[in-house]
């Protein structure tokens, strides 16, 4: 069926409204926002509905049907509760919340969740699946084997890092479910590698050197011709969904594309049908009457013709199999357990993502006091210091050479009586990486050292100030273990923090990160001062985990 897309403000959406025919009482109404690519199977079903005179609660069904990009929907769940999901920003303002939501994958359940529990969603059985693929030109394809070798994400990740004429490309992953799965299946093969770190920082570097922000974009950067100039300028590879391979392919372009299953499977995209909190009653009996019509032979019939399986991974008469594609066979949804391991992994490699991706020019400022020479059991006994020394270098590897970044420590009368001092000023890396690093092997706890907290903080504020960016994302990221500022001499809270709202700029914003450093950390007063400048207060009473928070926290950064 052909179907009139009107892209308004970047975001697609196609509506549908079905009514039963006259001769029903009152309505039953319902609005339905779905992925693009399911949005036609799910109108179908709703208009037969409408077709049967179905009533729900006495009155006739009226099932309202918009194709919206789940990142929109995301948006707008999350700004309806003032919060943000990293990398996927506001809402547009024609955007609007609906009674039933089928995203594309329940990691986007997952993210909301795990922006506020509030946006937590309960029971979302799936209703369609897509398996995620390594889309790559045939004749590239070719030269990897295809169709008769399977590949490996390893290899994949290999060839990632080696191959200078290999050009990988993806959709924004904090955008896009597809091309988040295929982060997350690339992520994994990143912690078996044993290059580690290395490999991680070449492989997310050559994806974000060729991101693009919409799927359509990405599509149209794989060779139009089977010329090799083509075929060697043109995108090699990009992590989509088998029904976008089978979309584009249906439009016989001059070079096809091959679906590659690589191995492992990364996450499939499994299209939950979620019925969001605090809608009414009628509504939602109304959505429980869709859901029956949603798991019925019919529906799971029309899937095929929109390039997309069942929701056990099975295929219906009439779908177009890629070729080489392994045969389909029925796959358990995943247990409790196994999508908290997934959310989890969503946000680790998002964080990642973002900390490579976005550009930044930050001040580090590490706390040197006393309690940082504190040793770690769960970490063999390596010190707090030690451990947030680490999980700064592995930072420094993995930002790339825009990244702008500045070194501080502090304790106590560090620079005669000032509590913090200089170790290396806010510059590209690509001019003082090997200075940063060097700088970072000297740094050693002060013995008997205070935590002078108060009079660091304004003063790495104002150096984040004088030089601000607009072109980047202007951030200080103080790392501590103390309970607060325990500088008699210092400045007190109060003071500071009407020092901040004095000097702040609402047209140059600051956002200030604290990362907490074990179980003597007092959230409280660290969150007053980031509910002034901007930014977030992470902790971890294990100080084993220094690493995981520091990427979750940068990952804060927002594109100012």
């Amino acid at each position: 069926m052909a179907l009139t897309v009107a892209a308004i403000a970047g975001v697609v959406v196609v509506a549908y409204q079905f009514v039963a025919k006259p001769g029903c009482s009152g309505s039953a109404p319902l609005k339905v926002a779905a992925a693009a690519e399911i949005a036609p199977a799910i109108k179908q079903a709703a208009a037969a509905l409408a077709a049967r005179k179905v009533e729900v609660d006495g009155a006739c069904v009226q099932i309202e049907v918009t194709a919206a990009d789940p990142a929109d929907i995301a948006a707008a769940l999350a700004g309806k509760q003032n919060v943000a999901m990293a990398g996927v920003g506001q809402a547009s303002g024609n955007i609007e919340v609906p009674d039933v939501w089928v995203p594309d994958s329940s990691m986007w359940l997952a993210r909301l969740a795990s922006a506020s529990p509030v946006l937590a969603i309960g029971d979302a059985p799936s209703i369609a699946r897509s398996p995620v693929v390594m889309a790559m030109p045939e004749p590239v394809a070719a030269t990897l084997g295809w169709p008769t070798n399977a590949l490996t994400w390893q290899a994949l990740l290999q060839r990632m890092t080696t191959d200078t004429k290999m050009k990988i490309g993806t959709v924004e992953p904090t955008r896009d479910a597809a091309a988040l799965s295929g982060l997350l299946a690339l992520g994994a093969a990143m912690s078996a590698n044993p290059n580690g770190q290395a490999a991680a920082t070449g492989a997310l570097r050559a994806l974000a050197a060729g991101r693009s922000a919409l799927k359509q974009d990405v599509l149209a950067r794989f060779p139009r011709s089977s010329e090799p100039a083509a075929i060697a300028s043109g995108l090699s590879a990009a992590a989509l969904s088998e029904q976008s391979v089978i979309a584009f392919n249906a439009a016989k372009p001059p070079v096809r594309l091959a679906a590659l299953y690589l191995d492992p499977a990364p996450l499939a995209l499994d299209y939950p049908y979620a019925v969001l909190p605090g809608i009414e009653q009628s509504r939602s009996n109304v959505a429980a009457r869709l859901l029956e019509e949603l798991q019925g032979g019919e529906f799971r019939n029309r899937l095929a013709a929109d390039g997309l399986r069942t929701a056990e991974g099975r295929t219906t008469d009439g779908f177009a199999l890629p070729s080489a594609a392994p045969m389909p066979t029925a796959t358990p949804a995943p247990t409790a357990t196994e999508r908290a391991a997934a959310a989890a992994a969503v946000e680790k490699a998002l964080s990642s993502w973002i900390a490579v991706t976005l550009p930044a020019r930050m001040l580090a400022v590490i706390d040197i006091s006393g309690t940082m020479g504190a040793k770690v059991p769960s970490a063999g006994n390596m010190t707090r210091i030690d451990l947030t020394l680490e999980a700064a270098r592995r930072g420094v590897g993995l930002f790339d050479d825009s990244w702008a970044v500045g070194l501080w420590v502090f304790s106590t009368e560090l620079d005669g009586a000032k509590d913090y001092k200089e170790l290396s000023p806010i510059e590209p890396l690509a001019l003082q990486r090997t200075k940063l690093l060097q700088a970072l092997s000297t740094i050693k706890a002060k013995p008997q050292g205070d935590t002078g907290l108060y009079d660091t903080v304004l003063a790495a504020y104002q150096a984040v100030q004088k030089d601000w960016d607009p072109g980047r994302v202007n951030s200080l990221v103080l790392m501590t273990d103390g309970i607060g500022n325990d500088d008699a001499n210092g400045i007190t809270h109060a003071d500071l923090l009407a020092k901040l709202k004095q000097i702040q700029d609402p047209k140059k914003p600051i956002q200030v990160i604290f990362i907490g450093i074990g179980p003597d950390v007092v959230p409280g007063p660290l969150e007053e001062i980031t509910k002034q400048t901007g930014g977030g207060v992470f902790v971890t009473p294990d100080p084993a985990k220094i690493g995981e928070i520091f990427l979750k926290a940068i990952s804060l950064r927002t594109a100012q």
